[in-house]
Formats: C-alpha cells, sequence, structure tokens
C-alpha cells in the first residue's frame, strides 16, 4: 500500500467525494435548478393565462365583500369551509374568496374570483400557498420539490439542497490546492476553466438556495426548524386566542392551507358581513398594503386574522388579530420589529421563490438557474474527458482508502463532521453511506477482475 503525503490524501478525499456528488447528485440538482428557473420565469405567463379570472372592472363603485362572499358561496354550494379573503383593494383587480375543499391537497384551497364592481364570476380554480399561486405554477412548484411524486418524491429536492453547498464548496477548494501554476490550453483545462468559473460565480447562490431549500425539506426542515427555535430565530406570529393562552407559532404556517378546528370545538358560524368590519378594523389599526388575507376564526375561542401579504420589496407582512365581536386589536406582528434572523429567512424564501425584487429577482434567478444547469454539463464533460485515462492508468481510488490516507486526527475530525452532519441532515448521512458502500462494491469488483486474468 502507497503512502502519501497529508495534502495529497486530503486532495484524494475531496476529488473522490465531488466526483460522487456530481455523478449521483449531480442529475437531482439539474433537475431542480430546471424546474426552479421554470417557476420564477412564469408569473407573468400565468397572469397572462389566467387573466380573466385576475381581472375585472376598472371603474365602478365596489360592492361589500359581504356581497362578494355571497356569490362565492351560491357558487361553492354553501358546503365547503370558508378558508381566507384576499380582497380587491386595486382598481381592477378581483377579490379572491378561498374555501377549504376536502378533495384538495394539502395547502391547497379553491378559489372563486369575484369582480367587486359586476359580482360576476371571473374564474373557479384551485390555488396553493401563501404565494396564492395557480395551476400552471402549481403543477411546476410540485414538480420542482417532489417531482409530481408526493412526499416519496421531496427526497430528491431534499438531496440536491443537502449536497449542492458541500459541492461547492468542495469545488472550490479542489481549484484552490490543484490549479496548475500556468496557463495551460488543452481540452481539459479549458472546460474545467469554465466550469470554476461558474462555481465561483454561483457560490454565494448555491450556498443561499441549499439553505432556503432545506428550510422545505420534508427530513432537515424539522432540525433547522428546532434550531431556529433555539435561537429565537423563529418568525413571529400573531396570537389568535382569546383568552390570553399564548399559541406556538407554526414555522410551516404559510404551506399549511387547511386548518383544523380545534380539538372537540366545531367551527364557528361566519356572517359575510363580518368580512367588512375586521377589515376596517385591521386598516385602522396600520395594516395599510394592497394586498391582504382575511381568515375567520378556527374555532369560537379564536380571532380574526388580517395580513399583509406583499412580499415584495419593501416586504410587508405586517399582522393583526382581531377580536370579532369588539373588533379589538388583540395582538399584532410588525415586519419592523422582526428579529434579524426572523428577516434574513423571509427575505431567503422571498428571494428563492423570485418574488422579493419583482422583475431584476426573476432575471437574476432565470440567469443563476440556467448556469448551473451549463456548470453541471461542464462537470459531466470533466469526468468524461478524464475517465479513460484515469481508468487506465491506476485502480480505482475509493472514499475509504481516501479517508484512510488521512492523519489520526484528520479522520476523527472527518468522522465527527460526518455523524453530525448525518444526524443533522439524514438523507445526506443515507445517501454518504451509499456513496462509501458503491464506492467499496466497485472496487471489490475491480480487484477481483484482477486477479482472475490471465498472466502474460
Amino acid at each position: 500500500m502507497t503512502t502519501c503525503t497529508s495534502r495529497a490524501a486530503w486532495v484524494h478525499l475531496l476529488r473522490r467525494l465531488h466526483f460522487f456528488i456530481g455523478l449521483f447528485v449531480g442529475p437531482f440538482i439539474f433537475v431542480a435548478a430546471l424546474t426552479g428557473t421554470l417557476y420564477v420565469a412564469t408569473p407573468q405567463l400565468e397572469n397572462r393565462l389566467y387573466q380573466h379570472a385576475l381581472h375585472g372592472t376598472m371603474s365602478g363603485e365596489r360592492h361589500a365583500l359581504a356581497d362578494q362572499i355571497a356569490v362565492a358561496q351560491q357558487v361553492s354550494g354553501g358546503e365547503l369551509r370558508l378558508h381566507a379573503v384576499r380582497p380587491a383593494l386595486t382598481a381592477g383587480e378581483t377579490t379572491r374568496v378561498m374555501f377549504a375543499d376536502p378533495s384538495l391537497g394539502e395547502s391547497e384551497n379553491r378559489a372563486i374570483f369575484i369582480d367587486p364592481v359586476t359580482l360576476a364570476i371571473t374564474g373557479d380554480m384551485t390555488v396553493y400557498g401563501t404565494s396564492g399561486i395557480l395551476p400552471l405554477r402549481q403543477w411546476i412548484d410540485y414538480a420542482h420539490r417532489s417531482l409530481l411524486l408526493g412526499d416519496v418524491g421531496r427526497l430528491y429536492s431534499e438531496l440536491a439542497a443537502s449536497w449542492m453547498w458541500v459541492a461547492a464548496l468542495g469545488g472550490i477548494a479542489l481549484w484552490a490546492v490543484t490549479r496548475p501554476k500556468r496557463r495551460i490550453n488543452n481540452r481539459f483545462q479549458n472546460t474545467r476553466r469554465v466550469h470554476v468559473t461558474l462555481g465561483w460565480v454561483l457560490l454565494a447562490g448555491m450556498l443561499l438556495f441549499s439553505a432556503t431549500g432545506l428550510t422545505w425539506s420534508q427530513w432537515a426542515g424539522g432540525n433547522v426548524d428546532k434550531m431556529r427555535a433555539a435561537f429565537g430565530w423563529m418568525t413571529p406570529q400573531v396570537n389568535t386566542q382569546l383568552h390570553g393562552k399564548m399559541e406556538m407559532a407554526d414555522p410551516h404556517a404559510e404551506h399549511k392551507g387547511h386548518m383544523a378546528a380545534m380539538p372537540g370545538m366545531s367551527p364557528p358560524v361566519i356572517a359575510g358581513e363580518k368580512f367588512d368590519s375586521v377589515l376596517t378594523a385591521a386598516q385602522r389599526a396600520g395594516i395599510d398594503a394592497s394586498l391582504l388575507e382575511i381568515r375567520p376564526p378556527r374555532s369560537e375561542d379564536r380571532a380574526w386574522t388580517v395580513t399583509e401579504i406583499d412580499r415584495r420589496w419593501p416586504t410587508q407582512v405586517d399582522a393583526v388579530a382581531v377580536d370579532g365581536a369588539s373588533l379589538a386589536i388583540l395582538d399584532r406582528t410588525r415586519f419592523a420589529d422582526f428579529p434579524l434572523m426572523a428577516k434574513l429567512t423571509r427575505w431567503g424564501v422571498d428571494f428563492h421563490m423570485g418574488i422579493l425584487f419583482g422583475l431584476p429577482n426573476q432575471l437574476l434567478l432565470i440567469a443563476f438557474g440556467l448556469a448551473l444547469c451549463v456548470a453541471i454539463v461542464m462537470g459531466y464533460r470533466l469526468w468524461w474527458i478524464k475517465r479513460p485515462a484515469q481508468a487506465a492508468a491506476s485502480p480505482l481510488q475509493t472514499l475509504s482508502q481516501s479517508w484512510l490516507a488521512l492523519s489520526l486526527a484528520g479522520r476523527l475530525t472527518t468522522l465527527a463532521i460526518a455523524i453530525l452532519l448525518g444526524l443533522a441532515l439524514p438523507v445526506m448521512g443515507v445517501s454518504l453511506l451509499l456513496f462509501v458502500a458503491i464506492d467499496w462494491l466497485r472496487w471489490r469488483s475491480h480487484q477481483g477482475a484482477t486477479q482472475t486474468q490471465p498472466v502474460q
């Protein structure tokens, strides 16, 4: 067994790990980048496709919310629970009356679109999440998040988010220690320069998208929430308890469209007239964004909530809890008072979705997504160019052998890091074990093939 210097051992380990991430996780990162690019590129197309539902009469006296809700309830059959209302506060927009339909998926609601001037029904379709995306982008979002395979498919996006930051930092580290001292012009080095340049340009974005993507993930997301709670980084939520008992904030509330009633309590009967009164009370209390959502209480002991949902810049996500009987403001949250980390989380998520700065945000993410796809293709090209020479020159170098070549301190350090990351990011931990197993089996297969070859 040949020995190598400590530096060479670290280079071998980094190279092998970077290779495995690129080979096995690269396709998932590619799909995530491509579907994410489609998602941020299609708001204008969605607005055009559903313009009849989204746009109403430009001028004229608007009817009360109660009248608009009554029309929507007639269309829905009156059997669905009224989930929320997004009033049309800008001329030419339509009011969105949303119902919790048991036949729909999580975070989905049936939305009836009402022209506030004519009370005409302009649309009836499924909407998703706090962002209220319509069927086109909802389909793209499901493809981006789970490959349209439900919770099982979410493993793909979590795998991509778990490893992308490691691939980015590891690639930069490899470049730093293996770059040639003078410029060499050949097919391999020219391709490598493109790959490395894109890696540097996209580094900050890959770190950001890994972090924000993990907050939505199925397994690591829970650990991220625990960490945020431990450090006081949770997003403040208004207290809707009428009798003063503070409720715990749900960090994923914005993704849950169906809010169940409290155990042992029936949802209260909601009069449409109350929406107008609650909206007026909230606006008097300083809720002044042009995009609002009014939610009736889930049970008799809960308050109404009126929330600003304009997540462009400047961010407007203030909220108030309103006593439906007295119209008193019971609690309020202001974005200006959020802890710094809660603000950064909000901005990071909104930037990830391409809505923080509007069109400039979209264009930047489209460029990022396409460039990341090119960087991955260049990585595969590097592997293809070098693969024949590597296979002919030396036996397979495994992750296990690379790790064993480290010093004792190096092995203990990397083992501790791997265990900690595996616990925090379970999909990363399981996939790392698979990498090691596959690499070892290939090495054993190569050893067996070498031993069975006849001596010349």
